[in-house]
């Protein structure tokens, strides 16, 4: 069966350890993990696994990527690996199942963009991601009665009233706790990415996702940035703000244009 090789994200291999990590990691599809060098700087690499073509060839991924248990385990997979690799360097993740024909492909690619992966893993040093999102919860003014009280019609479109009321106050105050948030947070932070606020499936909490944003911040202003954001909901009711990380800097790595596994006689 014929293999592509799958990559992770660039490291810095300040001490030569990181073959050692990344052989302890199971990649996508279970793959050994190993890296890239280039033949000009070794100690910036490229973590690679080969997977089978039949699955990342161009009509496979456009069917995987509407299949949400496919896309979990690679996305699991795949922070794993740079996840290990934080933990000891420098990181700049990639975009998931991004792929090239071969290890020639992607050393070539290394080769290509080594001075920008340099440059971005020297301004990356001791910095990691915050993820904060804000929801807004207006459960209890949505339960309110949907029919009239009994003999009071008045009543009914009193209540009504109220609950409408109170929704245009939680959303009003939802746009003050943002500008607070976002006022700690750039405090302490280095950057900011704004990503689309999850709906469905992608919820990963109660109530509405209004802000999902992620923060640049160095490692030792973690704690910090953790207690400032996460107070500046405080006194309010039916908005809360979910802080999470230190993760590697998924947000903030440039990844190099992916080359489709179809070019150059590939699947």
């Amino acid at each position: 069966m014929t293999d592509v090789s799958y990559v992770y994200g660039v490291a810095r291999d300040r001490d030569g350890c990181l073959d050692e990590v990344v052989a302890e990691v199971p990649g996508v599809a279970d793959a050994e993990v190993h890296l890239v060098r280039s033949e000009r700087r070794t100690d910036v690499v490229v973590a690679a696994s080969a997977v089978p073509a039949v699955d990342f060839n161009e009509t496979a991924l456009r069917t995987h990527l509407e299949d949400l248990q496919w896309l979990e385990a690679v996305a699991r997979a795949h922070h794993r690996v740079i996840e290990a690799l934080a933990a000891r360097t420098t990181v700049m993740p990639l975009r998931l199942a991004t792929v090239y024909l071969d290890d020639d492909r992607v050393r070539a690619m290394l080769d290509e963009r080594l001075a920008a992966f340099d440059r971005r893993l020297a301004d990356l040093d001791g910095l990691v991601e915050w993820g904060v999102k804000i929801y807004v919860d207006v459960t209890e003014a949505e339960d309110a009665p949907s029919e009239p009280l009994a003999g009071s019609g008045r009543e009914y479109l009193r209540r009504r009233r109220a609950v409408r009321h109170a929704h245009e106050d939680v959303y009003r105050a939802v746009e003050e706790v943002a500008a607070r948030v976002d006022s700690a947070a750039r405090g302490h932070a280095v950057d900011r990415a704004q990503h689309r606020a999850q709906q469905g499936q992608l919820l990963t909490g109660p109530g509405e996702n209004v802000v999902n944003d992620a923060y640049l911040v160095p490692a030792d202003h973690a704690e910090a940035f953790r207690c400032e954001v996460e107070g500046s909901a405080r006194g309010h009711t039916g908005i809360r703000i979910d802080v999470t990380g230190p993760w590697a800097p998924y947000s903030f790595a440039a990844p190099p244009e992916t080359e489709p596994t179809s070019r150059n006689g590939g699947p």
